[in-house]
């Protein structure tokens, strides 16, 4: 009796793994072994690095932050401490984006917490 295997999705298989590697350099894209190599490598990079992002979008909205504040007379910290002690909740994001891209507003928040 002859061996019996499925072609079809085996080559499937293959070929779903090559078309994600398109546009990768040398053999990484059209040898099998160093493309499924290269794509589960890049499949955990992408993992972990969604996590990363997190990360350094919140220090970045911090340096953002501190200096919004410096020419005020304040820290991060300190300023940070004062928000919480105010009870003014509002995110990293958005303090970031106010000392960004709406200075005024930024320094009616600066004004409150110096009250």
């Amino acid at each position: 009796m002859p061996r019996s295997v499925n072609a079809v999705a085996s080559r499937a298989r293959r070929k779903k793994i090559l078309n994600r590697t398109k546009g990768q350099f040398g053999s990484r894209r059209n040898v099998w072994t160093v493309a499924k190599n290269s794509y589960e490598k890049g499949q955990q990079y992408a993992y972990r690095d969604r996590r990363t992002k997190k990360r350094n979008f919140r220090s970045l909205w911090i340096q953002r932050i501190n200096a919004g504040v410096r020419p005020y007379g304040l820290s991060y910290s300190v300023f940070i401490g004062r928000l919480a002690k105010q009870n003014i909740q509002l995110s990293r994001k958005v303090l970031a984006d106010l000392a960004m891209n709406h200075p005024a507003a930024f320094k009616a928040v600066v004004d409150s917490v110096k009250e």
